[in-house]
């Protein structure tokens, strides 16, 4: 199975920054797109950033010029640089992967646990 842990939440001041980290374990043959998503209390997951093979990249538009989102092949790790935080980017982060195990033929999507990223004004 895939394992995907993250790391870097925290609470931070406004205009502050911080780093998250989402390393992906197992039985890894491909991966076809990272990604970072958040949820806020009472609202749906919404996408973040999203990074996909050939280091294509896309921003939801309340982050673009704050956010920078960047992966390490060799790590199976996607990283989502947080800058500028504002009170409004409070919320539980996923990380996303969209790949492939060794021993099948089909692209899957996994979810980390979550971590929680609180901006204070």
């Amino acid at each position: 199975q895939v394992q995907l842990v993250e790391s870097g939440g925290g609470l931070v001041q406004a205009g502050g920054s911080l780093r998250l980290s989402c390393a992906a374990s197992g039985r890894i043959s491909s991966i076809r797109t990272m990604g970072w998503y958040r949820q806020a209390p009472g609202k749906q997951r919404e996408l973040v950033a999203h990074i996909i093979i050939g280091d294509s990249t896309n921003y939801a538009d309340s982050v673009k010029g704050r956010f920078t989102i960047s992966r390490d092949n060799a790590k199976n790790t996607v990283y989502l640089q947080m800058n500028s935080l504002k009170p409004e980017d409070t919320a539980v982060y996923y990380c996303n992967f969209n790949l492939m195990l060794s021993y099948s033929v089909y692209y899957l999507n996994y979810w980390g646990q979550g971590t929680q990223v609180t901006v204070s004004s």
